[in-house]
């Protein structure tokens, strides 16, 4: 089913069409000043050059074509021609009773389904994941749920930074370390061991202490590099050893991520698209896409109306080494020719606009995106107090396992000042904490716009009170114990009967919700569903002080009242999930 607005978008753009108006300018949308109406149409006055007419008289003829509408109980032109609506109270009632029945909640799925990938989290292999890959895990995360539930094919790939001159101070530092491991035979082809020679500990261990000796003496950055080459080029001992850097990396970025409650479809990392790096750099070349400069092989992308120097994309180095711009197109030569997408969104730090914006210019230009729309979805950065990147308090990068730690500490103290959960054990009362936790840290993230750079304060994202994760989770729960209440004691449930005054305001707000889906994807911004859902919460909690509903005497009022409570507790769970918040049964 539709949402109100857009079932009343349709009644207004058939209203202007049939004035000989574009359909756009009818668009309906929530009044901002619900005492002006439920609804308004501003079209009026965008259309008044085009209809020559002032923009009231196009209100008054806009108005004169609806004629009487079975569901609209007042259609008021204020002001120069803004046009006010109030729909009836049996049909919000109706509604809300479809929504209620509707498996999707009144959601519609699309007419016409894409194919979505979507490239976030973007850890790196040997390295331990710190706070700066909050973002992109949970913004991705959260727009993977959205895209899916909207009806689209939604993919997720968490594309490891696993190929590349890092991967070549490991090896040169192993090496080192273990001279007699036989992955550095330069005439053995194998078998290899299949138990890894190092853990991720040894690996977090040796990197900072390579990339530190590399730094200080050219001849072993050399050495790195040289070990990056052979690698590249297929050396059996370099690959073997390579993959047990892959195998034990992912298994532990599996649990940070699982933590998280972060998922992915795709465990690829750069190295998944070497062999097509060749063909495709000659292709480029063959074609004239890709030329030489000062011994590089680049993609020129700057286009005639910019405005701001682009420089080119470079496909290959003067010593042949490829970068990352080589391997972000292979992977999108990859994707196109397995999956076929729609659409890619990159959900990536907004500081890498400019490498996108090169990498996703060559792509198109040289054809290797085919059909598929590529947009870098950019985000702002996690402050600390002093409005700089967030770190620990000895200047190190916070590792985002310590970071969730922290948040679970600070959620068991919030529960325990709350005096909830004290008659739990202590297995359901840890699954709590981790709900507040991640509730905490996943909705401070995803209700500022990704844009919005935002401060670090875990008592502020911890407390149950205000715009918070935890105070939703307690919002959800406290309609959930209502409902069992409700149902221990043998109470009716609906129909939904037409409000009043204090049921309207949450009816209007229950059928927001599959606009807000449709904003949140259309924007890539999963704020929309935050403030979905937080109103929500606040318009229930109004109707709540307001309707005593277990005391109610009318049997059928009370029913009404009920149905609404599930319906509100639906709505709110869903949401809620779709941002990655579960909602204990209890708390």
């Amino acid at each position: 089913m539709p949402s109100i607005a857009a079932l009343l978008t349709d009644d207004f753009a058939a209203a202007f069409e049939a004035e000989g108006l574009p359909r756009r300018l009818g668009a309906v949308q929530r009044s901002e000043r619900p005492g002006f109406g439920q609804f308004q149409c501003n079209g009026a006055m965008a259309a008044a050059k085009l209809a020559k007419k002032a923009p009231r008289a196009v209100a008054d003829a806009v108005v004169a074509r609806l004629g009487e509408q079975p569901h609209v109980a007042e259609l008021e032109i204020a002001g120069p021609g803004f046009i006010n609506i109030t729909l009836t109270d049996a049909f919000l009632a109706e509604h809300s009773a479809a929504n209620a029945a509707d498996p999707r909640l009144g959601c519609p799925l699309p007419a016409d389904p894409q194919t979505v990938m979507l490239d976030y989290g973007g850890p790196n292999i040997a390295k331990a994941m710190h706070v700066g890959h909050l973002r992109a895990s949970i913004i991705g995360d959260s727009l993977r749920r959205l895209f899916a539930f909207r009806g689209d094919r939604s993919i997720g790939d968490v594309h490891i930074g696993d190929w590349g001159l890092p991967m070549g101070m490991l090896i040169t530092e192993i090496r080192l370390r273990k001279p007699d491991l036989p992955y550095f035979d330069a005439g053995s082809s194998g078998p290899y061991p299949s138990e890894s020679p190092v853990t991720i500990a040894d690996l977090e261990e040796y990197y900072p202490k390579a990339a530190t000796r590399c730094r200080e003496n050219p001849d072993d950055l050399e050495e790195a590099r040289k070990a990056t080459q052979e690698l590249q080029a297929g050396r059996p001992g370099y690959r073997a050893l390579w993959q047990h850097f892959f195998d034990v990396s992912v298994s532990e970025l599996k649990s940070d991520f699982a933590d998280l409650d972060v998922e992915f479809d795709l465990w690829l990392g750069e190295a998944a698209v070497n062999d097509r790096i060749a063909p495709m750099v000659e292709r480029l070349k063959s074609e004239g896409f890709a030329v030489e400069s000062e011994g590089a092989l680049v993609v020129e992308v700057e286009e005639d109306d910019d405005t701001t120097e682009i420089p080119p994309l470079i496909v290959l180095k003067s010593d042949g080494a490829v970068m990352y711009g080589t391997t972000d197109l292979a992977t999108i030569d990859e994707r196109r020719e397995d999956y076929a997408p729609d659409l890619i969104l990159y959900v990536v730090d907004q500081r890498q606009h400019l490498h996108f914006e090169q990498v996703f210019r060559a792509a198109r230009k040289s054809g290797i995106a085919g059909k598929a729309e590529l947009e870098h979805v950019g985000f702002g950065t996690i402050n600390g107090p002093d409005g700089k990147p967030f770190k620990t308090r000895a200047g190190g990068v916070l590792r985002l396992r310590d970071l969730i730690t922290m948040a679970r500490e600070k959620a068991a103290s919030r529960i325990e000042e709350a005096g909830l959960a004290e008659d739990f054990s202590q297995d359901e009362r840890a699954d709590v904490v981790d709900k507040v936790a991640l509730a905490a840290i996943r909705f401070a993230d995803l209700s500022n716009h990704r844009m919005t750079s935002y401060i670090f304060d875990l008592d502020r994202f911890t407390s149950f009170e205000g715009k918070t994760g935890p105070y939703l989770l307690y919002a959800a729960v406290r309609i959930k114990s209502l409902i069992a209440r409700a149902e221990a004691a043998g109470l009716g449930f609906g129909p939904i009967l037409p409000p009043g005054n204090f049921e309207r305001p949450l009816l209007l707000r229950l059928a927001d919700l599959p606009d807000a889906l449709e904003l949140a994807c259309q924007r890539r911004a999963p704020n929309e569903m935050c403030d979905f859902a937080f109103g929500l919460a606040q318009e229930f909690s109004r109707f709540y002080q307001n309707c005593h509903i277990l005391s109610e005497t009318d049997a059928g009022l009370q029913a009404s009242w009920l149905e609404i409570s599930r319906l509100v507790l639906a709505e709110l769970e869903l949401a809620l999930g779709l941002l990655g918040l579960e909602v204990p049964d209890r708390m």
